[in-house]
């Protein structure tokens, strides 16, 4: 295979898929390719990770019971972490849009496979928290991936990872690292929706 030359039109054109990545909560209702969502998977693959290991699964999430499950999931964490705000910071947190669960065409549950065999073990005898971030290598990979096709994605956090494993039937020794949203976006911003709202500034 002949090595590429990156030229500065290749590297204008990172740098502007870097600053226009968001994380997207608000998705339009048209479907998404599944050759374009294979396609992403592949190139996800190509992410970096200990020993060679490629420790990450991306479970898609098809099922209506398995939706709601991680949605009722997703309310209750919600309504707790809301407890956690007051004055000015739990009027805004209550009007912020965390999620896109109910509107994402495409939503996947993204596992650390911790009993893994490949790799050998490889760099993870001192660190085996590697393997997790490995896991989160690959997510973003995903993640400008599908920015570059300009499919959105938004990574929700705000979960039961133990509630999520059992809706899925997930291994016991896979960690849930990640559940992500996919879909159109119905609006690009060049700047996050925290900032917008109010919520944070970036430096």
């Amino acid at each position: 295979m002949t090595q590429p030359e990156f030229d500065d039109t290749f590297r204008a054109d990172f740098e502007k898929l870097l600053e226009w990545r968001r994380d997207v909560r608000r998705f339009t209702s048209d479907p998404v390719d599944p050759k374009l969502i294979t396609r992403l998977l592949e190139l996800a693959d190509h992410a970096p990770s200990v020993g060679l290991s490629q420790p990450w699964r991306f479970v898609q999430v098809t099922d209506s019971e398995q939706r709601d499950a991680i949605c009722s999931s997703y309310e209750r964490c919600n309504a707790e972490a809301l407890k956690g705000y007051d004055g000015d910071n739990s009027t805004l947190y209550a009007r912020l849009k965390l999620e896109g669960l109910r509107e994402a065409p495409v939503q996947f549950a993204v596992f650390c496979d911790e009993e893994t065999q490949k790799g050998k073990g490889l760099g993870r005898q001192t660190m085996p928290e590697t393997l997790r971030y490995s896991v989160v290598n690959a997510i973003h990979t995903f993640w400008l991936a599908a920015r570059a096709h300009n499919v959105g994605m938004g990574w929700v956090s705000i979960l039961e990872p133990e509630e999520v494993r059992k809706a899925l039937a997930a291994p016991d020794d896979w960690t849930l690292v990640a559940y992500l949203c996919v879909g159109y976006p119905q609006e690009d911003h060049a700047d996050p929706e925290l900032e917008r709202a109010g919520w944070e500034k970036r430096k």
